[in-house]
């Protein structure tokens, strides 16, 4: 099986090759251009560019949108995430404007919306995987990326954050993780 993601963000693709082993995942063709993302939803987000793939490329495509909300920011920053600091904000420059105005333990969750588009078949899914946990009194650790390093999951038994945690444990418990695997189940049953 085959599937187009429509994404130019290279730490996505690496973890979406390993969390769909059994897919062959293609790279978005430099010539398409993905919509903005300036939807109110994940799920808009994803599906837009999901769409704008397919159509693009014919073929079966998908598209997240993730980011983090923390309670004590009224579920801030959202789908504003990757922009959080600014626009062109850097990942250390978003995690430093979250270390700034949240507390340290207060309740973080991670969401992500994965959109599947088939334009042969006008298919369309969106699959959903969260994942809770706390925010850290600072960052720690060199592996994962954007939040990963004060994101202390709730489902790891151990003090450490994403960014602290081999792949295949992050893989687990993981908000992409948990979308991509409700996907390959539902592209794999019968």
């Amino acid at each position: 099986m085959r599937l187009l993601l429509a994404t130019r963000n290279e730490h996505k693709r690496r973890e979406f090759a390993r969390l769909m082993p059994r897919v062959e995942v293609d790279s978005l063709p430099e010539d398409v251009e993905l919509p903005p993302e300036d939807g109110d939803t994940f799920e808009h987000n994803a599906l837009a560019k999901a769409r704008a793939a397919a159509a693009a490329t014919g073929l079966p495509s998908i598209a997240d949108d993730s980011g983090i909300e923390a309670a004590a920011l009224d579920g801030a920053p959202g789908v504003r995430s990757a922009r959080f600091a600014g626009e062109g904000a850097s990942d250390e420059e978003n995690l430093n404007r979250l270390l700034a105005e949240a507390p340290a333990g207060s309740a973080l969750e991670y969401v992500c919306a994965l959109a599947y588009a088939d334009p042969a078949t006008d298919m369309e899914r969106v699959f959903e995987g969260r994942c809770s946990g706390t925010l850290a009194s600072e960052p720690r650790g060199e592996r994962g990326f954007g939040y990963d390093p004060a994101f202390l999951p709730d489902d790891e038994p151990r003090d450490v954050t994403m960014a602290e945690l081999p792949d295949e444990r992050k893989d687990q418990i993981s908000h992409r993780g948990r979308a991509a695997r409700a996907l390959l189940e539902w592209l794999t049953a019968d």
